[in-house]
């Protein structure tokens, strides 16, 4: 998309965000739920599904670059929104990269659309991460036979379809589709969460579900691979979403240290809170420059696992600090509902655990630089 197009979209989609969804913010606190009716027209009426699907499927064909700010900016907003969009772009992003042009075909116009969504089902309650898993997929002739549960399935209340990570042998994983409405798949919801109120993350029982062998991303055995792929752009994603909630928090403490007045001036004069404000902006741009680095990486047509996994990191550390010392700047207040930095505080916990919990990324990020796969001129030294 070129710049002028581009500009018009992002002030087309900041409106929606500021003058439409954020007033959702309180009822969708109270009720623990999204109301639908009132949000996805309005994301569909800019385009909000279609971020990272190509043109020619009907989407706006966003670049990284151009990606992160908007999806960073609908992290300053309540939550469950936020987590609606990142899911149902991430995922779309991924079946543009890992389906074959049939099943590009059949999914991408309505995943531009909103009408159709993917969410991704990979975490089990009873075993671990990627290779770990207990779901199986047989082949009976031109089907293959899923058994097994998937849980915390974000966006399971609005996904037609389900990539499932299952394994198709002792040692194989594969990447399969499931529509949801096939036979044997059962979808509830799980409990509420400590932030992102409203999003749902459900628990999935595929009891004898068969799907056609056509519905298999890429080869089988290819799933750890396609696992790796959708999840390494998708935590830059969840890092940029950290900038959003940091950034928001940030403004808002300014705005508070400005205001509040103790003793006769603002506490803004106070150096203990100038310092407060100080580590939270230098977090900020820490982690700006970090997501202009990954995104042109990628755009470039780079793989960037341990760029990824480290951004990541440092996002929800940064967002961490940052909501901290929002918290601390506001006083008591801030604890309160009435103020936005409440929600901020358990929106921004979210991050710890999307897209791989911290150990990961410290495991992705040290693999990288041990077994030699990835090194860069922005480290000093030479390589032996």
């Amino acid at each position: 998309m070129d710049d002028r197009a581009y500009r018009k979209l992002k002030d087309d989609v900041f409106s929606v965000i500021w003058e439409e969804l954020a007033p959702l913010e309180q009822e969708i606190e109270n009720k623990e739920a999204l109301p639908y009716d009132k949000i996805m027209p309005a994301l569909r009426r800019v385009g909000a599904f279609g971020f990272l699907v190509p043109e020619r499927f009907g989407g706006h064909g966003l670049m990284i670059r151009q990606y992160l700010p908007i999806i960073a900016e609908f992290a300053k907003i309540q939550g469950g929104v936020r987590v609606i969009v990142h899911v149902h772009n991430s995922f779309g992003h991924a079946i543009s990269e890992l389906a074959n042009a049939e099943q590009q075909a059949a999914l991408l116009p309505g995943v531009a659309s909103g009408e159709k969504s993917v969410a991704f089902a990979l975490t089990e309650p009873d075993y671990g991460t990627g290779a770990d898993l207990g779901t199986r997929a047989y082949r009976d002739g031109a089907d293959y036979v899923i058994n097994g549960h998937k849980w915390l399935i974000t966006n399971s209340d609005l996904a037609s379809h389900f990539l499932v990570l299952a394994k198709t042998s002792d040692t194989e994983v594969s990447s399969i589709l499931v529509e949801r409405d096939r036979l044997g798949l059962t979808i509830e919801p799980l409990p509420e969460t400590m932030g992102c109120k409203g999003g749902e993350h459900g628990r999935l029982t595929f009891s004898n579900v068969r799907v056609p062998v056509t519905n298999l991303v890429g080869k089988e055995g290819d799933g750890q691979d396609n696992l790796e792929r959708a999840l390494e752009i998708s935590r830059v994603f969840i890092a940029a979403s950290s900038l959003g909630t940091g950034q928001y928090a940030f403004e808002l403490s300014l705005r508070h240290a400005r205001q509040r007045i103790t003793f006769g001036k603002p506490i803004a004069q106070r150096q203990a809170v100038q310092r407060y404000l100080a580590e939270m902006a230098m977090d900020l741009q820490a982690l700006r420059l970090m997501l202009d680095d990954a995104a042109a990486k990628w755009d470039a047509g780079e793989r960037i696992p341990a760029v990824a996994s480290m951004v990541k990191l440092f996002g929800l550390e940064a967002v961490g600090r940052i909501t901290d010392r929002a918290l601390l700047v506001h006083g008591g207040i801030g604890y309160t509902r009435a103020h936005p930095v409440e929600r901020l505080y358990r929106d921004a916990r979210l991050n710890w655990l999307e897209e791989g919990t911290p150990t990961i990324q410290h495991l992705v990020t040290a693999r990288e630089f041990l077994d030699g796969h990835w090194w860069a001129d922005d480290f000093a030294g030479t390589k032996r």
